[in-house]
């Protein structure tokens, strides 16, 4: 699992992967925002359909932004239609564990497949005080637990754990059912995710869990290069970039 926000990453990703997520981290990776807090449904909606657009064998979550489904289940209801109607997309992710266990349901029920989130909880950043690794306390560690236990329990089709601690991700393994998907958890669950920026090694910094993939963005700095010095020194357009009058 990847995340995707464009037609064409959807398109290079699609043979590779089984689930593009399309994240709510488009905040800071398209958008370059602080946090993810400022996203949209509008947002999520118009770069979820790009997904779909390019996606021909990927099933598409789409995420569900902050404030778009915390205010109750009738609330969430009404977002999920909008952003599965609106983009074709085949579920929508939602972060949030004991305290979304009845959305997860009331959506379930509803025809609403729904990817839950545990742990390290982005859009829950200025609760947690920052972005360190969950779980390290004994309450922490117990509530993550049971956060992970009630939305699995509700009919979550897959639980991704965030930013954890290894031991609780692996007891999260043990103790539900439906599929896990780490993200800083273990390679011991079913699946992973990363963002595809990082992964592709758009940025300099990233967090502890990231392993990049490849240097994309010193490759992109050094083809921009190339190609300024080529225009400022008169060697592009060459000939064979050019239109010419048909000969006579």
């Amino acid at each position: 699992m990847l995340t995707a926000y464009t037609a064409r990453m959807a398109e290079l990703l699609d043979r590779h992967c089984d689930v593009l997520l399309v994240g709510d981290s488009l905040a800071q990776t398209i958008y370059g925002l602080p946090t993810t807090l400022p996203v949209t449904l509008d947002m999520m909606i118009a770069h979820g359909a790009a997904v779909v657009r390019g996606s021909r064998r990927c099933l598409v979550v789409v995420d569900m932004p902050f404030g778009s489904y915390e205010e109750s289940p009738q609330q969430a209801f009404r977002s999920a239609a909008s952003l599965l109607r609106e983009t074709g997309a085949g579920a929508v992710k939602l972060e949030g564990g004991v305290e979304m266990a009845e959305t997860v349901a009331f959506l379930r029920s509803r025809g609403i497949p729904v990817m839950a989130h545990v742990g390290l909880t982005p859009q829950a950043v200025n609760v947690l005080g920052g972005y360190a690794a969950r779980g390290r306390g004994d309450a922490d560690y117990t509530k993550i637990f049971d956060d992970a236990v009630a939305v699995a329990q509700a009919g979550a089709f897959a639980v991704v754990i965030e930013g954890v601690v290894e031991p609780l991700a692996l007891s999260i393994i043990e103790a539900i059912e439906c599929p896990t998907i780490g993200i800083g958890a273990s390679a011991k669950c079913d699946g992973q995710v990363l963002v595809v920026d990082d992964m592709l090694g758009m940025f300099d910094r990233t967090a502890r869990f990231v392993k990049s993939f490849d240097s994309l963005g010193a490759r992109i700095d050094a083809a921009a290069e190339a190609y300024a010095a080529s225009v400022r020194e008169r060697r592009f357009p060459e000939q064979q970039h050019l239109y010419q009058p048909p000969s006579k």
